[in-house]
């Protein structure tokens, strides 16, 4: 058995416990998390401090936005607090790494909503009642026009955008309200988070209304 080995495998020491910390993280095995352990290694104490601290702040200077459920370090959010933003659109989205990811991209300029779930009936989920009144709640306080549907491209995001047509059906029937969803560009089985400026520009610009074929 190598050193390296030797020294993962022991809880009680600092690197194996560490190796162990990023392994937990999504998408990183035991390789990547041993080269991010040993990468900290070869940095100086001020750069261990201040990532410490960071981390351990983490939780105490961010808030969940009260209007649109993004986090950041003020309530409302930049987004919702902005006066420029157009706020006749909503764009709907799983998460908030799909909220940065048309941030990042600088393709949209309306508000969001994070629903901070799916429908995933493999994995026993489902939009909680307290997060559908959320939705409604924030519908009712901006006067939405247009509710765009930002679900990732696979069934779970199929089955979120016809659950959530349901739950604004009156308001469609009612109040003309527009609900469409990101059209082509998006590959199959793909993430937003993932997804490039380009091919999130041509999945947005080219959004589909609902009843349309």
């Amino acid at each position: 058995m190598s050193a390296v080995s030797d020294i993962s495998s022991l809880s009680s020491d600092p690197i194996g416990r560490l190796i162990s910390f990023f392994g937990k993280f999504p998408g990183v095995g035991n390789k990547s998390a041993r080269r991010m352990v040993f990468y900290l290694l070869r940095q100086d104490e001020a750069f261990l401090r201040a990532m410490g601290e960071a981390i351990a702040e983490l939780r105490a200077n961010l808030f969940t936005c009260g209007e649109c459920g993004n986090i950041s370090r003020s309530d409302p959010c930049p987004i919702c607090a902005d006066a420029l933003r157009d706020r006749a659109t909503l764009c709907v989205v799983e998460s908030v790494d799909d909220l940065v990811s048309f941030e990042q991209a600088g393709i949209y300029n309306g508000l969001y909503h994070v629903l901070g779930g799916r429908v995933s009936p493999l994995e026993d989920q489902d939009l909680k009642p307290e997060s559908v009144d959320f939705l409604l709640r924030h519908l009712d306080r901006a006067k939405t026009a247009e509710v765009i549907v930002a679900t990732n491209p696979r069934m779970e995001g199929d089955l979120t955008y016809f659950t959530l047509l349901e739950i604004l059906k009156r308001r469609i029937e009612e109040k003309g309200l527009k609900v469409s969803r990101l059209a082509f560009g998006l590959p199959v089985g793909g993430s937003i988070e993932f997804a490039d400026r380009v091919t999130l520009h041509t999945a947005l610009e080219s959004r589909i209304s609902a009843g349309r074929p």
